[in-house]
């Protein structure tokens, strides 16, 4: 497997050794009132540093107003073409709307700020050069698309952050055989001890074709097997030796404890055994389900402690500021204890949950947030989740989907029902297309549809806590009676069935801040009391019998949100160690020296480059 050229692919599912980073300065023009039409239109009067929004310092522009439209230009390297090979520009996403022209040449159009598109430009690259042109659309003031925290005001305030406009995530270039493989999904099944494979191909039908593919674990050949491609599909179960012991089955199952992944190198063959087409990607065996009220993973029982994470950074805004920076957050994630994250209101770059497979990190993935219900934001919300699902459900690490937030676009769900059918469709939907995973319908309150209880709770007060939580026959009281936030827990049914794990999804926020104007759920003066109130509400939260698990807010601070145990920065604001031990407490020392050993091991293991994904 080639080495280097495989360093931060930004499609690490479906990785090629020939592919052409597009990142860095491109030309570039703010359209303000969205009056420019065609690329002739267009006065190129800066330039920006892509991948990164214009409303970051690190593009170079550093425009935070309003503005409908922008423009990007750059020349793109045309590689040598091999005899009926073709030339792909892929983005991995733009918001809201984007418009690409190669040589003049209108060839793609993309709605959906957080999915990825890619467009042909064979027949505009034959001329030697290539003029690539992208127009990004994203009203500002349009409240009916997914837009997650970015604010509709001016300057950001309370819990909402600047607005991304545009290129946000990598462009690249890749030359691709006339018939290639386009897709590779991934399942696994404990009971059957297989590996599940979908390859869809794209480009010119063929009749001819073979699909090998070969799994490894380690230096260990798991499968070698070699199919018929069926029109432009190969649907296959990979059935993998199983001796029936369990400690050889936990050496191949992949946990926040032992991520272990199979690497899997995928060559589609001609008739005479020829190379056409060839990738190399991953997957993991692995199980998550709900079972009576506990959360589970590969059939036992795992209490999550997860952190919520906004994926904003200083000057990058939603865009990291390179690939050691997604490591470096995963690694963060799990040196304070946790063994998940909240993904709340963005979808992440798929190099994150690159890192969050390969290191061991379970992954809540969530939709950001349309703000009104209309049939628009119906359309345009249905349509991207699903196109996030196709995106990340070969993840390993993603085990649960959250298609809403509290009742963001859905306002009136107890008064509604029509909202509270759009989110029991969305929820049968998200089960339709993934049956392997759980599905929160709307996290945090009114639930309606649901296998995950969320419930969103910032009461501050330990003992109140203790009183609303603390014992089994609390359950049914806190369902009929309780409003946490002043809302109802379910809609429909005022006691909460007896098979749904309770998770405390949002809890904490406390701000510890120098900054006057910081904003936080409640506050702490020093850093001494910071850390002694994280404590004590953790130790608190943990003792609860009723909760599957906890996810803290927040895994750092973001703009004038303060409530984060790291700063924006990333730099811890009390020791590392001691957030880690109350976040695990004492009665998961043995687990924390497990999993610390095993990271330290990993870490020497991956700095050889042909580890990286």
């Amino acid at each position: 497997m080639p080495g280097s050229r495989f360093s931060g692919h930004p499609r690490p599912l479906l990785r090629r050794a020939e592919w052409i980073p597009l990142d860095g300065p491109w030309a570039f023009a703010l359209d303000p009132d969205a009056r420019y039409l065609q690329p002739v239109d267009v006065a190129w009067d800066r330039s920006i540093r892509v991948p990164f929004a214009p409303e970051t310092a690190a593009s170079g522009v550093g425009f935070t107003g309003f503005f409908k439209a922008c423009w990007y230009r750059r020349s793109v390297p045309v590689p040598a073409l091999p005899e009926g090979s073709r030339l792909m520009i892929r983005f991995g996403a733009v918001d809201h709307e984007a418009t690409v022209w190669a040589n003049g040449r209108l060839v793609a159009g993309h709605e959906g700020g957080y999915t990825p598109f890619a467009c042909d430009v064979t027949r505009q690259a034959r001329s030697g050069e290539l003029d690539l042109i992208v127009r990004a659309y994203d009203d500002p003031h349009d409240l009916a698309k997914p837009r997650g925290k970015q604010d509709w005001q001016l300057e950001p305030h309370s819990i909402w952050y600047p607005r991304t406009t545009g290129i946000w995530q990598p462009v690249w270039a890749e030359v691709v055989p006339a018939t290639a493989i386009e897709t590779v999904r991934w399942s696994s099944s404990l009971d059957r001890w297989e590996v599940g494979l979908d390859v869809v191909l794209d480009g010119e039908p063929r009749d001819d074709l073979r699909l090998r593919v070969v799994l490894r674990a380690g230096t260990r050949t798991l499968a070698d097997d070699t199919y018929t491609v069926t029109g432009h599909e190969v649907l296959r179960r990979v059935a993998l030796s199983d001796p029936g012991i369990e400690d050889y089955r936990n050496e191949l199952l992949w946990s926040p404890a032992s991520p272990t992944l199979i690497q899997a190198h995928l060559q589609l063959l001609d008739r005479d055994g020829g190379p056409v087409d060839e990738v190399w990607s991953y997957t993991a065996v692995r199980s998550v389900a709900v079972q009576g009220d506990r959360f589970v993973l590969n059939n036992r029982p795992l209490p999550l402690r997860l952190v919520l994470d906004q994926g904003y950074w200083p000057e990058t805004g939603l865009t990291p500021p390179d690939d050691a920076a997604l490591r470096r957050d995963v690694e963060l994630t799990k040196a304070m204890g946790f063994n998940g994250v909240r993904k709340h209101q963005k979808i992440e770059d798929p190099r994150y949950l690159y890192w969050a497979d390969a290191l061991g990190l379970l992954v809540w993935e969530e939709m950001p947030s349309a703000y009104r219900f209309s049939p628009a934001a119906v359309d345009r919300l249905t349509r991207e989740w699903a196109a996030v699902m196709e995106r990340d459900r070969s993840h390993p690490c993603v085990i649960a989907w959250v298609p809403f937030n509290e009742s963001w676009g859905v306002p009136d769900l107890p008064d509604s029902p029509t909202q509270r059918h759009y989110v029991q469709a969305l929820y049968h939907l998200t089960k339709t297309l993934d049956p392997t995973r759980p599905v929160v319908g709307n996290d945090g309150w009114e639930s309606v549809a649901t296998d995950v209880i969320g419930i969103h709770d910032y009461d501050d007060r330990l003992a109140e806590i203790v009183r609303r939580y603390g014992a089994d026959e609390t359950v049914a009281r806190l369902f009929r009676k309780e409003r946490p936030g002043g809302r109802m827990l379910v809609l429909g049914n005022p006691h909460a069935p007896p098979d749904h794990p309770v998770v405390l999804t949002e809890f904490g926020g406390i701000a510890y801040s120098p900054a006057d104007r910081s904003w936080g759920y409640s506050r702490a003066a020093t850093a001494g009391e910071f850390a002694d109130r994280y404590t004590k509400l953790l130790a608190v939260v943990r003792s609860l019998p009723v909760l599957a698990g906890f996810c803290y807010t927040q895994f750092a601070d973001t703009y004038q949100e303060a409530n984060g145990l790291l700063t924006g920065d990333r730099t811890p604001k009390f020791p590392i160690e001691e957030i880690a031990r109350a976040t695990r407490g004492p009665s998961n020392a043995q687990e924390f020296e497990a999993e610390q050993a095993w990271r330290d091991g990993l870490m020497r293991r991956q700095r050889s480059p042909h580890r990286d994904g």
